[in-house]
């Protein structure tokens, strides 16, 4: 519960307040980029909701916030917005809402399928978003995009029956995964899931690719909202950028429009104009190394 006394400076007057309990992870950034923006050291308040979107947005930001650290001196309607969960993102895929502070607040996805429920990452376990991923079928996979972002995965996994799928280079992180990835090379699960390694961020960082046309990618790549283009976080590779570049060059051998990212913002662009920011960022990335 956000504690009003501890608002940070930064918040200008309103219902809705960031505390100092906030570890500036950019979720709220991502569901409210109408409402909340980047302090420096914590997200804050820039504007408060002007419309019935801004605020339904500004409450899906509250009940996602990983640390609690977003409240509001106002009514509180953040149990009507509850069941907005999982978001709908496109056709069959979802975001469950609910980041964890066990995985610095990142993104988890829920994935809809005749051959069984994929879970992209994990979210916080909460019973209400258990009984909601139950609802629309369960899950059969989990796919760990790599050692960072596992959070509640072995709870999810314990509820449903599910298989959580991992690389060895990260096994550590969830050692009792029942399926088990090694090697550099392309894994093909079936016509729609390709597993790809990438190391660089972690030794053992991999992404999913899904009907050749959503790339959910962990810690590996995101869009920057500000510079409006692919990115990659050089600051927090913990493994090699070196690494991570040649993995990141390898993607452009595949085709996707959707970037899903587990930190930073998701994108939908045309594929060309994916594959020829992929290209820009790579070159980027070499200038860097």
């Amino acid at each position: 519960m956000a504690n009003p006394k501890k608002a940070v400076q930064w918040n200008v007057d309103g219902d809705f307040f960031v505390d100092s309990t906030c570890i500036n992870c950019d979720t709220c950034r991502q569901l409210a980029p109408h409402t909340f923006v980047d302090a420096g050291p914590y997200s804050s308040v820039f504007h408060q909701p002007q419309t019935a979107m801004q605020e339904e947005e500004a409450f899906q930001a509250l009940l996602c916030c990983p640390t609690g650290s977003i409240g509001t001196r106002g009514h509180n309607k953040a149990k009507e917005v509850l069941c907005d969960f999982p978001l709908l993102i496109d056709e069959d895929v979802f975001y469950t809402g609910f980041n964890s502070e066990k995985s610095y607040g990142a993104n988890a996805f829920f994935i809809k399928h005749s051959d069984g429920n994929w879970l992209v990452d994990a979210p916080k376990y909460l019973p209400q978003l258990a009984r909601a991923l139950k609802d629309l079928g369960g899950i059969r996979y989990i796919f760990l995009t790599h050692r960072d972002d596992v959070a509640d995965a072995a709870l999810y996994a314990k509820e449903f029956g599910a298989e959580r799928i991992i690389h060895k280079d990260d096994l550590d992180a969830e050692p009792d995964s029942e399926i088990v990835i090694s090697g550099k090379s392309l894994t093909e699960h079936s016509a729609d899931f390709k597993f790809v390694p990438v190391p660089g961020h972690t030794r053992g960082h991999m992404v999913l690719i899904y009907k050749d046309k959503y790339l959910f990618s962990g810690d590996h790549l995101h869009f920057d909202r500000e510079e409006k283009h692919l990115a990659a976080y050089r600051e927090v590779c913990w493994y090699s950028w070196r690494e991570q570049t040649k993995s990141m060059n390898a993607l452009t051998n595949y085709s996707f429009e959707w970037v899903l990212a587990g930190h930073g913002d998701r994108v939908h662009l045309a594929a060309n104009e994916m594959q020829k920011q992929l290209g820009e960022l790579v070159e980027r990335m070499r200038k860097t190394g």
